[in-house]
């Protein structure tokens, strides 16, 4: 049964399909004695390098969470960066979709889906200026444009 077979099996053929897949094969011989001795020959790192590198890493740690709440402090600016995200991506789509008009015209018969589309879009941008912080209206505008590009390009062909 391939993933692209129309016709689904019934539940006794899968069983059978099943019941014919390899089984597991027991071990020979119990592996973990060679796995701990293999263990114990690996030398222990030795206490006096941890030590020069701890006072490295507590700057580190100390540094980073000095950034980490400087960075949240800036928060409301990010707002500005999903709208601004938005704006880049309706040009970039609005540039393809222009060129694209401008090779062929699309089929009137798409028209309706095609506007349906850009409506969407427009809901989409609305929503973002109105909440700037849902970060899955993104999402959405991408799939929105990604759909719209691919029936413009189905409405170009023919």
């Amino acid at each position: 049964m391939t993933p692209h077979d129309p016709t689904p099996l019934s539940d006794d053929a899968l069983r059978w399909q099943l019941r014919a897949l390899k089984q597991d094969v027991p071990l020979s011989r119990d592996l973990w004695p060679d796995i701990a001795a293999k263990l114990a020959a690996v030398p222990v790192p030795s206490d006096r390098r941890a030590r020069r590198v701890a006072p490295f890493a507590l700057a580190a740690s100390v540094l980073l969470a000095v950034t980490m709440t400087w960075q949240l402090q800036r928060a409301p600016e990010g707002d500005a960066l999903i709208q601004r995200e938005a704006a880049a991506m309706t040009r970039d789509y609005t540039g393809v979709l222009a060129q694209m008009d401008a090779r062929a015209r699309p089929s009137p018969d798409y028209a309706p889906a095609l506007h349906a589309l850009d409506q969407s879009a427009a809901e989409i941008r609305h929503a973002i200026a109105t909440d700037p912080d849902a970060r899955f209206l993104l999402d959405q505008l991408r799939r929105t444009y990604a759909r719209r590009l691919a029936l413009t390009q189905r409405a170009v062909m023919t």
